[in-house]
């Protein structure tokens, strides 16, 4: 008896948020969560997550290592909504208020295989020099009240933002069943575009 054509593809991603480049900053700790389009649903895994805190590693590079495990499977009908992942990073400031030090996000890769991602992350500003010195003093640092909102587009042209930092993430991809029904994630040009790091692209 013959099998019955699939219905829906499976995207499979595991691996960890590795580490951050916050030169200015030590003691931090980082979250994560999925975005993605309304055809998608997690079948397995977890949408969000939270680090430990971290010190600077000792070594010439000075990074935060974490190396936090992200783990978490889609379906999905179609690619529309791929899904993106937010990395948004904390710490304390001098007078010992978490503040966010970041936020960044980047697509799941298109490709199966292991892959390496490292994010550039920034932070909204305050939009006049006397509520920066105000939100100094109070501890209250301007940031989204969602951190998702990060990977939308709608109504960050009005926001003022700073680079601050990086954070580079080690990725697992498996797919299932996209090539049956009819997408082909294979072809050279993909795969040259995968294996290009983000932040060499940033470089150029």
């Amino acid at each position: 008896m013959a099998a019955a054509n699939p219905t829906v593809f499976l995207v499979m991603v595991n691996g960890q948020v590795e580490s951050g480049q916050f030169p200015e900053f030590n003691d931090l700790y980082c979250k994560y969560c999925f975005v993605y389009g309304q055809d998608w649903i997690p079948t397995s895994g977890l949408e969000e997550g939270i680090s430990q805190i971290t010190s600077k590693s000792q070594d010439i590079q000075r990074s935060l290592v974490w190396n936090f495990p992200i783990d978490i499977t889609f379906k999905s009908t179609n690619p529309y909504g791929w899904p993106q992942i937010v990395i948004s990073v904390y710490g304390p400031d001098i007078f010992g208020n978490d503040v966010v030090r970041g936020y960044g996000a980047v697509h799941v890769p298109f490709i199966p295989g292991r892959h390496k991602r490292t994010i550039p992350m920034f932070v909204p500003e305050s939009t006049s020099k006397l509520q920066k010195l105000t939100s100094w003093f109070m501890g209250r640092r301007p940031e989204y009240t969602d951190p998702k909102l990060v990977a939308q587009g709608e109504g960050r042209e009005v926001t003022r933002v700073r680079s601050q930092g990086f954070v580079t993430l080690l990725l697992n991809v498996v797919t299932k069943d996209m090539k049956k029904l009819g997408y082909d994630t294979n072809t050279l040009d993909m795969q040259t575009s995968s294996v290009i790091d983000l932040s060499e692209g940033i470089l150029k």
